[in-house]
């Protein structure tokens, strides 16, 4: 990372570390082989620490979310007369798994389930939970020219790196990274700089008062792609945020970039580089108006209980055991990911009704 500063010139945009953070090769965080994904954190023993991982996402903690997907998803598959499912960022690879099988247990053909990952540690741990439908799944490191079918990402934007924005007395900058100086071993320590910018919010954000927040590039970008090569079929983004309006409300003062260890919170992405996660939450509207762009319309857009339980999660939910339930219950609870939590969803062809969002529906609010 000191080394992409120095070559930077000695100061680099928060989205360019945030890249290297992540994605270099060997170094970043999801490029090693440490586990990212699970129900337990990882606890020390003897000194040393030993198995666990760092957060969990919604398909880790019930299958039942992906067999509910799956109703969404066959849907789409027969409305838009496609026959492949293409998964972004597919972590440990459950969400496939329960998707998949759901397929079976419904007795419903599925030829190919297509996975872009750029990880291959991530890679590797996908291939061994998706053993039972080898036949079915492949892994590919690029997009074709055109694509045809249903795409689906679970907690994929907020990984995607994210400018930061400052405004100080005022006047709006763009906060980047240096490297500030060295620690008792030698290695770097990171340290802020803004740099004053013509970049801005897409929204006027209201008063004079100090206000740190991020723009979307990427992420927008990426949804553009997807609109741009898809030629039938539909999108399903699943992720944590807000519509612009709440995105960038006065209160909302101290921006959302977060990281994860161990499950633990915290807001320092300049420490343990390479180690933890580093996110940011969603602006929706950005990401439909991307969609629009590049040509996709929007299908509908809720939070993520109304869309669960409209896809038929609580026929699921009483089937099941007591213990599942207790988990499964924190993807609908308005404290837990009920709310947070959002699916936005695209379509390319004919309008038709999905029934995620048959009932619920807040598109009018993005």
């Amino acid at each position: 990372m000191a080394q992409a500063i120095q070559d930077a010139g000695g100061w680099i945009g928060f989205d360019g570390f945030m890249n290297h953070a992540l994605y270099t090769p060997g170094l970043g965080y999801y490029a090693h082989g440490s586990t990212k994904f699970g129900t337990m954190p990882y606890t020390v023993q003897g000194g040393v620490k030993v198995a666990g991982s760092d957060f969990v996402t919604s398909p880790e903690i019930t299958p039942l979310f992906g067999w509910t997907l799956a109703k969404q998803v066959m849907q789409a598959l027969d409305v838009t007369g496609t026959n492949e499912v293409w998964e972004f960022g597919a972590g440990s690879g459950a969400l496939a798994l329960q998707v998949l099988q759901a397929f079976k247990a419904q007795g419903v053909a599925l030829p190919r389930y297509t996975i872009v990952d750029i990880s291959s540690s991530l890679r590797a741990r996908q291939q061994a939970t998706l053993a039972e439908f080898a036949a079915q799944v492949r892994w590919v490191d690029a997009l074709p020219g055109d694509m045809r079918g249903v795409v689906l990402g679970n907690e994929v934007l907020d990984a995607m790196p994210v400018k930061l924005l400052a405004r100080v007395s005022t006047i709006w900058h763009e906060r980047g990274v240096v490297v500030a100086a060295q620690d008792a071993n030698g290695d770097a320590v990171f340290g802020w700089q803004d740099r004053a910018t013509e970049l801005r919010p897409p929204v006027e954000v209201m008063g004079d008062h100090d206000f740190l927040t991020e723009i979307h590039p990427q992420g927008e970008s990426f949804v553009r792609t997807l609109g741009e090569k898809l030629t039938a079929g539909a999108v399903f983004l699943i992720d944590y945020g807000f519509p612009e309006a709440e995105y960038y409300h006065p209160q909302r003062h101290m921006g959302t970039v977060m990281c994860h260890q161990a499950h633990q919170l915290d807001e320092d992405p300049l420490s343990r580089v390479g180690q933890k996660d580093i996110t940011a939450h969603v602006n929706f509207t950005g990401v439909a108006l991307a969609g629009n762009e590049a040509g996709l319309d929007v299908l509908g857009y809720c939070n993520q209980a109304r869309f669960l339980m409209n896809c038929g999660f609580l026929e699921h939910l009483q089937a099941a055991t007591q213990p599942v339930r207790v988990m499964a219950q924190k993807l609908i609870m308005e404290h837990e990911m009920g709310e947070l939590f959002k699916v936005i969803g695209f379509y390319k062809g004919e309008p038709w009704q999905a029934i995620g969002f048959e009932m619920g529906d807040k598109t009018h609010k993005l």
